[in-house]
């Protein structure tokens, strides 16, 4: 039984002295470690170095850019459905929602980029980055 105590009581000890070395290693290794908080993973990875507002402008713009490719394959779509419809007016009162539907997309997603593209001029101008 003592034994059995014994060994307990020096396993939880060694547990215990590896947790506690474990604890401490990060704080004897911080002086060698830089501060540098990340700033160079854009140039490590080769990702970039741009500023964020730039990679946001850019990513709104091909956001755009694909909703009004949409758009536009919608308008074909309907134009499409207009021609085949071959006369009936079912079809072709259907294939003029669509394109309506459509143009009424692309005159969103031109406002939308119409409004990005305000906003972003004006946080760059007021930041004193567009200068």
């Amino acid at each position: 039984m003592l034994s059995k105590i014994l060994k307990y009581k020096v396993g939880l000890s060694v547990l215990a002295a590896m947790v506690f070395s474990l604890a401490l290693a990060p704080a004897a290794l911080a002086g060698s470690i830089e501060a540098d908080f990340g700033l160079t993973y854009g140039t490590v990875s080769r990702l970039g170095n741009q500023d964020l507002r730039t990679t946001i402008a850019s990513i709104i713009n091909v956001a755009l850019s694909l909703l009004g490719i949409i758009a536009l394959v919608i308008v074909l779509y309907g134009g499409f459905k207009w021609m085949t419809a071959g006369g009936n007016d079912e079809g072709v009162g259907e294939a003029r929602k669509i394109i309506i539907a459509g143009v009424v997309g692309l005159a969103v997603i031109l406002s939308a980029y119409a409004i990005s593209s305000f906003v972003l001029v004006q946080l760059g101008t007021a930041t004193g980055y567009g200068t």
